[in-house]
C-alpha cells in the first residue's frame, strides 16, 4: 500500500514570490515527509480503510484569509479555522475491481491554516511542525469518516491522533 500526497504550500509559495517568508525554512515540511507520515498513518488505520492498492489525497497549506472563505462557504462559519477536510468517500461511487487495482483511491482534501497552526503551536508550547502533523492526522481521520459530535467521540479521536503522531516519532501531550 502506498499513498500519493499532492501538497500545495500556498503560504510558502506566495511568500517566496514576494520574498517575505514569515516562516523559518526549518518549519516547512517536505512532500516526502508528509508522504511518509500519511503512509505510516494509513498502515495503522488499515482495518478501517476501504480496500485499495494505493491511496491519494490532497493537502493545502494556506492562510487564515483563504481558510475563512472555505469555512464560510462549506460550513457556514465566517471565521478562520485550523483544518478543514473534504472527504471524497462520503459520495457513493461505483468502482470496479480493475479500477481499485489500477488507480489510487482518492480519499479527499485537507486544508490547514498555517496562521492558526502557528498560534495554536505557541499556545500549546510545541513546534509548528508538531501542530501541522497534529492537524494533518486530524484531517486524515475526518477523511476516513471519523467525527467528534460529542465529548466521548472527540476524546477517542484525539487519542487516535496521539497514536498516529507517536508512530512517526512525535510525542505530544494533549492534557
Amino acid at each position: 500500500m502506498q499513498v500519493e500526497v499532492c501538497v500545495q504550500d500556498f503560504v510558502f509559495e506566495s511568500s517566496q514570490s514576494a520574498a517575505t517568508d514569515t516562516r523559518d525554512a526549518n518549519t516547512q515540511i517536505s512532500v516526502e515527509t508528509w508522504e511518509k507520515w500519511f503512509n505510516c498513518w494509513l498502515e495503522i488505520l488499515q482495518p478501517n480503510l476501504p480496500p485499495a492498492t494505493n491511496y491519494e489525497l490532497g493537502l493545502r497549506l494556506t492562510n487564515d484569509a483563504e481558510i475563512q472563505v472555505l469555512n464560510a462557504q462549506y460550513r457556514l462559519q465566517d471565521k478562520p479555522t485550523d483544518v478543514l477536510s473534504f472527504a471524497a468517500l462520503e459520495v457513493e461511487c461505483p468502482q470496479s475491481d480493475e479500477m481499485l487495482a489500477s488507480l489510487p483511491l482518492y480519499l479527499g482534501d485537507i486544508v490547514i491554516s498555517i496562521d492558526t497552526a502557528q498560534r495554536q503551536a505557541e499556545q500549546m508550547e510545541h513546534s509548528l511542525q508538531t501542530e501541522l502533523a497534529w492537524l494533518g492526522a486530524h484531517g486524515l481521520l475526518h477523511l476516513l469518516g471519523w467525527d467528534h459530535p460529542d465529548e466521548e467521540s472527540l476524546a477517542k479521536m484525539l487519542k487516535q491522533q496521539v497514536i498516529l503522531l507517536e508512530s512517526v516519532g512525535i510525542d505530544i501531550d494533549i492534557e
